[in-house]
């Protein structure tokens, strides 16, 4: 019977309004850096870890540019501007406030310290669990097993006793399935396809209804 459940953030729980490539350009336009391309962002991003802010990727991206807008700056009205964008799905808020009658609740979020916290202040979401983890807060993020143990380890449970919700097969399916948690994955339309390891599949529009179907399901 599971004790807890951990969940994704990012459209697992909540949703931008607006694609990142349009996020990104109002980034640049507010703090009148040169355009950005997603794929570029993207390519800078792997580039160069990001624990607290979203600096270093900014740095990168205008080192070769003849633009002196604030690395700094982008950084933050990029993740203000993704934070403000965050819609939380239906219902999923009364789902989190159920569910924590019945098991332990937690988050466990991949990015930036400040980025994921600003987050969870935007959608008033600090008190929606009874831990949050931020993987900018480790030293590994996921797929790595040491960031399942950490939120597992706040929580006070055994993976074998927890039940992980995300969407990315990697990071989420393949991450927490070989960290020891069962898996409910998230499914995006015109994203993956339902993978094995998981054992129950939910639709991203049905999170706060199938959740905690499949709970039930696996007592």
């Amino acid at each position: 019977m599971p004790q807890a459940v951990v969940f994704d953030l990012d459209y697992t729980l909540a949703v931008p309004q607006r694609d990142r490539a349009t996020i990104l350009e109002e980034a640049t336009t507010i703090t009148g850096a040169p355009s950005l391309s997603r794929e570029a962002y993207l390519a800078a991003h792997r580039r160069n870890l990001t624990t607290e802010t979203r600096e270093p990727i900014f740095a990168d991206l205008l080192e070769n540019t003849d633009s002196d807008a604030d690395p700094a700056a982008v950084a933050t009205a990029y993740r203000e501007t993704i934070a403000d964008a965050l819609e939380p799905l239906p219902g999923v808020e009364a789902m989190l406030a159920d569910l924590r009658g019945e098991y332990q609740v937690g988050l466990l979020t991949n990015g930036p310290v400040r980025a994921q916290r600003d987050k969870l202040e935007t959608l008033g979401w600090e008190e929606a669990f009874d831990a949050a983890v931020v993987t900018g807060e480790l030293e590994a993020g996921k797929p790595d097993p040491r960031a399942f143990e950490a939120i597992t380890d706040e929580l006070r449970v055994a993976p074998a006793e927890a039940v992980y919700v995300g969407d990315e097969v990697d990071a989420d399916v393949r991450g927490a399935t070989e960290a020891g948690l069962a898996v409910v994955q998230v499914l995006l339309k015109d994203g993956p396809d339902p993978d094995p390891r998981a054992v129950a599949h939910v639709e991203q529009a049905n999170v706060a209804t199938g959740v905690p179907e499949v709970l039930v399901g696996l007592e």
